[in-house]
């Protein structure tokens, strides 16, 4: 079976809706300007992004954008918006685009990239 390119994935998502498609966008573009060194991945219906390591995907929803960072459990959460209770991952829900700057997503990126540098 084929990779999907990243293009193929926004075109999936789009079937979910503008919203998703927008959010998903706006989550690329600031993973992008945080880690200028970032390389995406299309791998377990999202998109994956490394620097060295894999630190955090994207995952579109019906109802909500996912952002998973698989070795979230090693962040500390000063800000409270990290969900989850399993041994490794922890995820940010974002349903509107004003969840970005709310949930303060920019802030998660670098310690989601040096958690999952100490993992490796």
């Amino acid at each position: 079976m084929a990779t999907k390119s990243v293009q193929e994935l926004l075109d999936d998502v789009r079937l979910l809706g503008d919203e998703q498609l927008s959010l998903v966008e706006s989550v690329r573009k600031l993973v992008k300007k945080i880690i200028p060194s970032v390389t995406e991945e299309i791998k377990y219906g999202g998109i994956l992004f490394a620097s060295g390591v894999q630190f955090c995907g994207v995952f579109a929803y019906k109802q909500h954008v996912s952002v998973e960072f698989g070795s979230g459990a090693k962040i500390t959460d000063a800000l409270g918006y990290l969900e989850g209770g399993g041994k490794g991952r922890r995820h940010i829900k974002l349903h509107s685009a004003k969840d970005i700057k709310a949930k303060e997503l920019a802030h998660y990126l670098p310690l989601a990239l040096e958690a999952a540098r100490s993992d490796a």
